[in-house]
């Protein structure tokens, strides 16, 4: 069975693993910019530490997104939890044997989304209530609300495990159809743009379970930190070590039950910088443009 890359020798640490979301937090929430986060992305390559992108992106999107940020060696999880992504060395012989044209062998954690728009269908003709999904959403409208370009709008529209939505109706009725689809085995979570409706998984569980598979091939449980800034982010949050509020853009509330707790004071990924340096800055003992970058991002006094 191969095993992860380990990072460079060092008897007085644990191995790490950071998980993020994308969209608010990596990615910037309007331009979709990340290089705010650069040093930070290139120091922890450099150290081994695998960045796993944990987003409401499907795998269409991620793929490319990867390959553009350098993180081909780490896994990814997609579709709030609904599927994982493995590179070969976190592949398991025995269990992962069916490999996807660009190397990945892909998890399904959630249900296929036939189900889930057939369900969708079912409780908007029961309840009578409105709302409109990704999947009916015009794609002139769809780049408008997002900001996408087209052919990122098309890859967005690729779901394999859950479907993104626009509430157009009441609370009550939200909170009667949240109900119709938990007796279905389904969830409705909140994310920055959109409504997520998946089968019984979210991000939380997704990164449970990542953490059991490099536990299992390295013989070690490492040491972990994730970044959000949703509240479909929670769980994920509640899931690892330390966790980071990326300052949001949406207004909505994000308080995770995590006592290992950094609320940036920057959005994005300036706001990124600003958590990996509070809780992982000071174990950085070479100096470099990873610290000094968020210095800038007034984590400073959390990092000297």
């Amino acid at each position: 069975m191969p095993s992860i890359p380990a990072s460079p020798p060092d008897p007085t640490r644990r191995p790490r693993l950071l998980f993020t979301d994308l969209d608010g937090s990596l990615l910037d929430h309007h331009g979709y910019d990340w290089s705010p986060a650069r040093d930070w992305l290139a120091r922890l390559k450099e150290l081994g530490v695998p960045v796993i992108p944990v987003t409401s992106k499907t795998r269409s999107e991620v793929v490319p997104l990867r390959r553009e940020l350098g993180l081909e060696g780490a896994p990814f999880i997609a579709e709030n939890g609904a599927l994982a992504g493995l590179p070969p060395a976190w592949c398991h012989a025995r269990l992962d044997r069916g490999v996807a044209a660009d190397g990945l062998a892909i998890r399904t954690l959630g249900v296929d989304i036939g189900l889930i728009r057939q369900r969708l269908w079912v409780w908007r003709e029961r309840l009578g209530v409105c709302f409109t999904t990704m999947s009916e959403m015009p794609l002139d409208d769809l780049v408008a609300f997002t900001g996408l370009s087209e052919p990122q709008a098309r890859l967005a529209r690729l779901r394999e495990g859950s479907e993104p939505l626009l509430w157009e109706d009441s609370d009550d009725g939200l909170a009667r159809f949240r109900e119709g689809l938990e007796g279905d085995g389904l969830r409705l979570v909140r994310g920055g743009r959109f409504w997520h409706v998946t089968g019984d998984c979210h991000k939380g569980s997704a990164v449970a379970w990542l953490i059991e598979r490099f536990q299992a091939l390295r013989g070690s449980r490492p040491q972990t930190l994730a970044l959000g800034d949703g509240p479909n982010d929670i769980p994920m949050l509640e899931m690892v070590d330390q966790a980071v509020v990326i300052r949001g853009c949406h207004g909505l509330a994000v308080s995770p039950k995590q006592p290992a707790l950094y609320r940036s004071e920057a959005t994005g990924p300036a706001g990124w910088a600003e958590g990996v340096a509070h809780w992982w800055g000071r174990a950085e003992r070479r100096p470099g443009p990873a610290v000094s970058h968020a210095s800038r991002d007034g984590a400073g006094r959390a990092t000297a």
